[in-house]
């Protein structure tokens, strides 16, 4: 019987570490493309070569800045992250509730510090850039998975609106706001959903 045990628990324990050492879901969401897909909202007159080039900085930084968040590269989002930094987290706030929660630069930053690592992917898409100088807004959303014990077919996305600040030629993130979401659903290759 003893023996029976030690074998038991021998091949749970190897089952666990396979387990954590298997790699991590990719996401399976497709960004959108096509007219829908424009590089600055309804409305804003269409870039100039300079803008595109400056709209394609803010993206690029943008990416950049969901890829450390899932990397935990807090060095990146200690430059990144203005001292006055502003996460709001939810919808709620929309119909006069309360958001989810709001983080500060250090509150988020030990959010993405912390282990196991709170996401398994955050990607944008349909990602519009409206430039005022040194400041851009943004406006898109991301799809993320967050790390969980249980599985699941499907991920969260949120609509967004962020402002950013360009100082001493460095882009860095003042403000996120969630406009919709956060929203489930299902992970599937051709996924879409319509803002209201």
């Amino acid at each position: 019987m003893r023996t029976w045990i030690t074998a038991a628990v021998l091949s749970l324990a190897l089952a666990a570490s396979a387990a954590a050492q298997s790699p991590a879901p990719q996401s399976t969401f497709r960004p959108k493309t096509g007219p829908a897909a424009t590089l600055t909202p309804s409305g804003v007159p269409a870039a100039t070569p300079a803008e595109a080039k400056r709209i394609a900085e803010v993206i690029a930084f943008e990416k950049e800045m969901e890829a450390a968040v899932v990397r935990q590269d807090t060095a990146f989002l200690e430059r990144a992250l203005a001292p006055t930094f502003i996460f709001t987290h939810g919808d709620g706030w929309v119909d006069g509730g309360e958001p989810l929660k709001v983080d500060t630069k250090a509150s988020w930053i030990e959010y993405v510090k912390r282990q196991p690592a709170p996401y398994v992917y955050r990607e944008l898409d349909h990602i519009q850039v409206e430039l005022h100088g040194d400041v851009a807004i943004t406006l898109g959303r991301y799809f993320y998975l967050p790390r969980s014990s249980k599985p699941t077919t499907s991920h969260l996305f949120v609509w967004f609106e962020r402002v950013y600040v360009q100082r001493n030629g460095q882009w860095q993130h003042l403000s996120h706001r969630t406009i919709k979401g956060p929203v489930r659903e299902d992970d599937g290759p051709t996924t879409t959903t319509s803002t209201r």
